[in-house]
């Protein structure tokens, strides 16, 4: 998409007679005022903390907590899926994070137990999210709390309304109930939990109490994310070398996406003109 706006925008600066060097100096100014905010600084860092996330296990104390409450229902795993990712995202905000770390835990056991693949799916439900981080720069002041506060009532009605379609299907599908006993005791579960639960207060909390930014806030995250990945000793320095590796890739991928997006917004004002 990057790769195709960027090309569709030089094409149409050669086709507007527009002077080939004073474009590419402006170009390039462009590409790099557009990624320069210090707001933009949010999407890597939420990132980030979803990737934490799920390689420290919290993701998967998450989905014991989400089986906990809904597996008594037919299709229980498609219902934890929902409930896990909303969840997961109103921690992280990330989908990629999202979609990885779900899907890894919920797809095998899906398929495991004869689902069909595409009714596996996964994805974010809640925010934040980059697209509401975004929506914000671009609005001009937006308040990022209120799109995240906002988010959250409409998330959990979407949530709710995919859940119930979710086990609609599975009963028409003959999806059971879930069979799974769990070694710990239902308190333990929920237990465990808690302090994956607590991000989201401390995340939404600080915002609104205006502690910190969004952007202060996604470090905050990443941190406190970290210091659980820690207690619960399932991450190493090499995941963790790995997760940095990953958070840029994607960072990168939204961050040229702007890029190429400054440059034809520059582009249509000239040809308007």
């Amino acid at each position: 998409i990057s790769a195709g706006i960027g090309i569709a925008s030089i094409i149409t600066a050669i086709m507007s007679g527009m002077d080939g060097n004073i474009f590419a100096l402006t170009a390039a100014q462009r590409c790099f005022s557009g990624c320069d905010s210090f707001s933009l600084l949010a999407l890597p860092f939420f990132s980030l903390g979803g990737n934490i996330m799920n390689k420290g296990g919290i993701a998967k104390r998450l989905v014991r907590l989400a089986r906990l409450l809904v597996g008594w229902v037919p299709g229980y795993l498609a219902a934890t899926n929902v409930l896990a990712n909303m969840f997961f995202g109103a921690v992280s905000g990330s989908s990629v994070a999202a979609t990885s770390a779900m899907g890894s835990i919920m797809s095998p056991l899906e398929l495991d137990e004869g689902y069909d693949p595409n009714y596996s799916a996964t994805g974010i439900l809640i925010p934040p999210s980059g697209p509401l981080i975004l929506y914000s720069i671009t609005a001009g002041g937006v308040s990022v709390a209120a799109l995240f506060m906002g988010g959250y009532l409409t998330g959990a009605l979407l949530g709710i309304a995919v859940a119930g379609l979710a086990i609609f299907l599975a009963m028409k599908k003959g999806y059971k109930a879930s069979a799974v006993k769990e070694e710990n005791p239902a308190w333990k579960i929920v237990l465990e939990a808690v302090p994956s639960l607590l991000a989201v207060i401390i995340v939404m909390g600080g915002i609104l109490a205006g502690i910190f930014t969004a952007t202060e806030a996604g470090v905050v995250m990443c941190l406190y994310c970290t210091f659980l990945a820690i207690i619960y000793r399932e991450m190493s320095i090499k995941t963790f070398y790995d997760l940095l590796a990953d958070t840029m890739k994607s960072s990168a991928t939204i961050l040229f996406l702007i890029a190429a997006s400054s440059i034809m917004s520059y582009v249509m004002s000239y040809s308007v003109i």
